[in-house]
C-alpha cells in the first residue's frame, strides 16, 4: 500500500482539473406587472439552459507541505519494508528453531532405540541365566518391563516428531510432511559479543522501525507547520452558458443568449486565526516525537539486555555441551563395563540398570545442550538482524 502511494508521490505537485456540465429544462407560468399598469401574463413558458465549465486549480505554494508529504510517503515505503523484514526474520527464526527441534527429537529417538538394544540384550541374557540355573525370574520380568517402557517411549517420540513436522509445514506454508531432517545440529561457536552489539541500531529491525517512526513523525510536524503559511494558487476557468426561451413575457428579454469565455487569476488564502488549532496540533506532534524517542531509548535498552542474556545463555550452553560430550563417553564406557561384568554374573541387575539410566540421562542432557546452544545462537543472530540479508 505504501509503495502504491509512493508511485503517486508527485501528484501533490500537480494541478486539479475538473469539468462540470448541466442542462436545465423549465416550464413556468409567468406574470409581470409594470409601473404603467401594464400586465403581461403567459402560461407554459418553456426554456432550457445549458452550462459547461472547465476549472483548473494549481497550488503554487502551501508552506512546503507538498514536499513534506512526498518525503513522508517515501519514508512510509521504507517503514513497510522494515516491517516485512522483521516479520521475515521472526518467521525464519521460528522455522530454524522448529526444524532443529525435530532434529533434537530425532536424536532423542535414536537414544531411546540405543537403550532398547541394550534392554533387548538384557532380556536375552537374563533369560539365558535363568535357563542355565544361575539367574532369577524377577530379573527376566524386570528386563521385559523396562523394554516395553522403552517401546512405548519410542512410539510417543515418533508421534511427537510427526507433530513437529506438521508444525514446521504450517510455518513454511506447505502441506508436505513426508520428509526427513538431518541427523546433526551444526553450531557456530565463534560468535563474538562485540560484533553482535556493534551497530545494533542499524541492523536490528525493531530499532530501525523505531528510528523510521521518529523520522515520519518529524515530517508530520512539517506538514502541520505548513498550515501557518498562506496558500497561493493559480486558478483558470473556461465557461459556456446557453439559454433558449421558447417564449418571453417581457419584450426586452432575449429569446436566446450565449455566454462563453476564459478567465484566470491568483488566489491567496492567508491564515489569521483558527482557534489555536494549528498551535495545538504542532504541540501534539512535538510531543509525539519526544514520546517516540523515549520509546526508542527504552526499546534499545531492552534489546541490549536481551543480547546480553542471549550471550550469557550461549556461553553457558557451549560449556554445558563440552561437559556433556565428555560425560556421554564416560557413560557409554561405564555401561559396557557393567554389562560385561553382568554377563559374568559378578554384578546385579540393579547396578546395570543404574548404569543404563546414567547413559540415558547423559544422552538427554547432551541432546538438550546441542539444541539449546542452537537456540541461543539463533536468538543472537535474530537480535542482530542477520538471519536474512
Amino acid at each position: 500500500m505504501a509503495a502504491l502511494n509512493y508511485g503517486y508521490k508527485n501528484a501533490a505537485f500537480y494541478p486539479r482539473l475538473n469539468a462540470n456540465t448541466a442542462v436545465v429544462f423549465n416550464n413556468n407560468d409567468q406574470k409581470q406587472k409594470f409601473s404603467d399598469g401594464t400586465v403581461r401574463e403567459r402560461n407554459g413558458v418553456k426554456s432550457n439552459n445549458l452550462t459547461a465549465n472547465l476549472a483548473l486549480n494549481w497550488t503554487l505554494f502551501d508552506g512546503l507541505r507538498m514536499f513534506a508529504t512526498r518525503d513522508k510517503v517515501a519514508e512510509l515505503v521504507k517503514l513497510g519494508e522494515l516491517g516485512i523484514k522483521e516479520q521475515l526474520i521472526n518467521t525464519v527464526a521460528a522455522v530454524i528453531n522448529t526444524y532443529y527441534n525435530i532434529v533434537k527429537q530425532k536424536q532423542q529417538l535414536r537414544a531411546i532405540e540405543e537403550q532398547m538394544s541394550i534392554s533387548q540384550e538384557r532380556v536375552k541374557l537374563a533369560q539365558y541365566k535363568l535357563d542355565i540355573g544361575v539367574g532369577a525370574k524377577p530379573d527376566v520380568l524386570q528386563s521385559k518391563v523396562d523394554l516395553n517402557a522403552q517401546k512405548a517411549a519410542q512410539l510417543e517420540q515418533q508421534t511427537l516428531i510427526r507433530q513437529l513436522k506438521d508444525q514446521l509445514s504450517q510455518l513454511m506454508n506447505t502441506p508436505e510432511t513426508n520428509y526427513d531432517v538431518s541427523d546433526s545440529i551444526p553450531l557456530n561457536k565463534g560468535l563474538v559479543l562485540t560484533d553482535i552489539q556493534s551497530s545494533l541500531d542499524k541492523t536490528n529491525p525493531s530499532l530501525q522501525l523505531a528510528q523510521k517512526n521518529i523520522q515520519i513523525a518529524g515530517l508530520t510536524l512539517k506538514e502541520i507547520k505548513a498550515d501557518r503559511f498562506p496558500v497561493v494558487a493559480f486558478n483558470a476557468n473556461y465557461n459556456f452558458n446557453k439559454l433558449d426561451n421558447k417564449a418571453v413575457v417581457n419584450p426586452f428579454q432575449p429569446l436566446n443568449s450565449r455566454n462563453k469565455g476564459f478567465n484566470y487569476g491568483l488566489t491567496a488564502t492567508i491564515p489569521i486565526f483558527n482557534n489555536y488549532n494549528v498551535k495545538r496540533q504542532i504541540q501534539q506532534a512535538e510531543r509525539d516525537i519526544v514520546f517516540r524517542k523515549l520509546s526508542m531509548d527504552n526499546q534499545k535498552s531492552q534489546i541490549s539486555l536481551a543480547v546480553l542474556n542471549a550471550w550469557n545463555n550461549y556461553q553457558w550452553q557451549k560449556q554445558a555441551l563440552d561437559l556433556e560430550e565428555e560425560s556421554i563417553v564416560l557413560a557409554r564406557e561405564n555401561v559396557d563395563i557393567v554389562f560385561q561384568v553382568y554377563k559374568l554374573n559378578s554384578t546385579t541387575l540393579i547396578q546395570l540398570k543404574e548404569a543404563q539410566k546414567s547413559l540415558q540421562d547423559a544422552q538427554t542432557r547432551l541432546i538438550n545442550a546441542r539444541y539449546n546452544t542452537k537456540l541461543a545462537e539463533t536468538e543472537l543472530l535474530r537480535l542482530k538482524g542477520e538471519l536474512i540479508k
